[in-house]
């Protein structure tokens, strides 16, 4: 896996927010090492070499006026005309250099200072940088003692760098949060659309979105919006004309049922044959009504899944299965057609209870790997023959039988129920040693 991929934002956001702060950064970065590598440092080498001048000319001066009557007038002079406080130690000696660094790190200032001191000074020396953080005091070693120079830190320094610095800061911060505020908005207008196509797909109507963001981002809303209206048209179509084969299909039936009911006693035993058979017909008619229909016109409402678990349960015991169930003492409320999911997991209990004798049913809920949310797990377990892993997809396609008497939609129409619900089903081995059927829904 590519190690960028960790670091990269998965949204649109953040890819978008890293696109403008990148460049601005470097940018920035270049701009800063163009002011520290060339202006900064020769002015702080000219700063330096001044101070290093005045020290210089101070002790050329004393050297050559030893007298204590002229030291006076130099240390005066140097303090009116330098800004340098000085002192002297009578026979004091330097001892080891005991340079202390100075408090503001990025600067040359040290460094320069020494080089500057060195160069015109060309005597033993030390400075302390933290004695006083309004200045910086350099010690001369001289023949008869040490000379004391206090130098104020502001004149090794300019205050250009924190304008600089703040003009770079503040322009970074002010141009980042403009991209940001306005690219949220644009990424908003994107994840209206997803929720909205999520929330359709999911089978709950919030009608038509409104655009907003940039002309593409509206653009893709007005074309969800028509998608949606003729998604929409095409299911009321379909279901009325559904209804209305249901009806022409049933009436003959109908009819079949009654004249087959009211053949003479004689016949009635070769009729009990073929009134077994109208009564499949119209049993594979809803079936297969049911599956095109598709379940479209339920709206999606909050419901506890444990509940629900549990009627579908009850009404697998009273049609005679063993059912064992297990379900959380807590709600788990999920966004559902209950309905259709009903028909779901009791498909999964019927196919269960036609080939097992023991169905054990568990709801669980387990979080998300992308830790958006939790799925609801239920699994159906019963311990029947199974179905060999190499035809378990095909058993989900519409009218694939492994069995007799069956109609081959059961799966099919579970599945596309929890589909439709942002879900899915897989089928695995049993614990009970026949077939697990694993519904995942959304929480």
């Amino acid at each position: 896996m590519n190690p960028l991929r960790r670091i990269v934002p998965r949204g649109l956001l953040g890819r978008a927010l890293l696109i403008i702060l990148v460049p601005l950064v470097l940018l920035q970065v270049v701009a800063l090492y163009i002011f520290y590598g060339s202006h900064l440092d020769v002015i702080s080498r000219r700063l330096a070499g001044a101070v290093a001048g005045d020290v210089a000319m101070v002790v050329e001066l004393l050297g050559r006026n030893p007298r204590q009557e002229d030291r006076g007038w130099i240390f005066r002079e140097a303090a009116w005309r330098l800004d340098l406080s000085l002192a002297f130690e009578q026979g004091a000696v330097l001892g080891p250099a005991a340079n202390r660094r100075a408090s503001l790190p990025l600067l040359p200032l040290e460094e320069d200072l020494d080089a500057a001191m060195r160069e015109r000074v060309r005597l033993p020396f030390d400075t302390d940088w933290q004695s006083d953080p309004r200045s910086v005091i350099i010690r001369v070693q001289l023949p008869d003692g040490v000379l004391h120079v206090e130098a104020a830190r502001k004149r090794l320094f300019t205050g250009t760098l924190y304008l600089f610095v703040i003009w770079v800061v503040g322009s970074s911060a002010l141009l980042f949060g403009v991209a940001a505020l306005f690219m949220k908005n644009q990424v908003r207008a994107v994840r209206r659309l997803a929720e909205a196509a999520e929330a359709f797909g999911r089978g709950r109507d919030l009608g038509p979105m409104k655009p907003e963001g940039a002309a593409e981002a509206r653009q893709a809303a007005l074309a969800f919006n028509s998608m949606q209206s003729r998604i929409r048209r095409f299911v009321e179509s379909r279901t009325e004309m559904l209804a209305g084969i249901s009806h022409d299909l049933r009436t003959p039936l109908t009819r079949l049922r009654l004249g087959l009911a009211m053949l003479p006693a004689a016949a009635q035993a070769e009729a009990q044959a073929m009134t077994q058979d109208v009564e499949e017909m119209d049993r594979l008619i809803s079936a297969y009504l049911a599956f095109a229909r598709g379940e479209g016109t339920e709206q999606a409402a909050p419901a506890d899944l444990a509940e629900l678990v549990e009627e579908v349960a009850a009404k697998a015991r009273r049609d005679g299965a063993q059912v064992d169930l297990a379900v959380p003492e807590e709600p788990v409320i999920a966004p559902v057609r209950a309905d259709a999911l009903r028909r779901c997991l009791g498909n999964l209990l019927d196919n269960a209870r036609k080939h097992a004798r023991r169905i054990a049913v568990a709801l669980t809920r387990v979080p998300r790997p992308d830790a958006a949310g939790a799925w609801a797990m239920v699994t159906v377990d019963d311990d029947g023959p199974g179905i060999p892993e190499e035809s378990r997809e095909e058993a989900f396609r519409p009218f694939a039988t492994f069995s007799a008497g069956g109609t081959g939609l059961g799966l099919a129409i579970a599945r596309d129920i929890a589909r439709a619900h942002g879900g899915d089903i897989v089928l695995e081995d049993s614990p009970l040693g026949g077939l697990r059927a694993r519904v995942r829904l959304p929480v």
